[in-house]
């Protein structure tokens, strides 16, 4: 297992990062900085980030239904609660694969595997978000195609993928980007503010009858979607 892939595996971050980390000479090998990318760690081989030991550890991928209020961090300096509140402290070391800013709510996945990570959020792999939107007035579907073509946000075109209306002030879209608080930034844009907005599915997962704070694994029928989708 190329080093990359050994830090991921072992919850550090996803394999872009751990590139990052290994290029930065972070990664130490036995005592050594290690830049070498194809290097394959032995298992008595003692590998840090830092002055932290790493060691591969039994993956875990969990779907949690994060509620409005809640920060998408390990810890908040404002001392508001994170999302890992919501977990119990025997689980592993997890991190979380995209955000959802405090007020919004729904569908996240947590995991320690950097491929799945990678997978779930890399741009080249076109991985639905689907949202619902609670707008403050009734929509005008005549500005939907302002939205498809995109409006810039942080130097940056910022699209929707597909966008439904449910009802006259409840909308679904679906994006694929992963722009700071886009959604809501968008809608902005074109004089909307967002009253709720909830995450209903990433690619094939979905929340189903999950019930708002609580959490379950990926099922097995799952993983291999997400395999298949590749």
């Amino acid at each position: 297992m190329r080093l990359n892939r050994f830090l991921a595996a072992a919850g550090v971050g996803s394999r872009r990062h751990c590139d990052e980390l290994i290029a930065g000479s972070r990664v130490t090998v036995n005592g050594r900085v290690c830049t070498d990318f194809s290097y394959e760690p032995a298992a008595t081989d003692h590998v840090k980030v830092g002055n932290r030991m790493v060691r591969p550890q039994q993956q875990l991928h969990i779907v949690l239904n994060k509620p409005a209020g809640f920060v998408s961090t390990r810890s908040d300096p404002n001392a508001r609660d994170t999302i890992f509140d919501l977990l119990p402290p025997h689980l592993p070391r997890l991190f979380n694969v995209g955000r959802l800013d405090a007020q919004s709510e729904g569908l996240l996945v947590l995991t320690n595997d950097g491929d799945l990570a990678q997978r779930l959020t890399h741009p080249r792999y076109k991985v639905d978000k689907e949202y619902e939107v609670l707008l403050d007035h009734p929509w005008d579907a005549e500005l939907a195609p302002k939205l498809l073509r995109g409006v810039m946000l942080d130097g940056q075109r910022a699209r929707l993928e597909r966008i439904t209306a449910v009802k006259p002030t409840l909308m679904r879209v679906i994006l694929r980007q992963g722009i700071n608080r886009q959604v809501r930034r968008m809608f902005y844009e074109i004089g909307y503010e967002v009253k709720r907005l909830a995450r209903t599915r990433i690619g094939n997962l979905r929340l189903h009858d999950l019930p708002r704070g609580h959490w379950r694994p990926l099922t097995r029928a799952e993983l291999k979607s997400l395999d298949s989708a590749r």
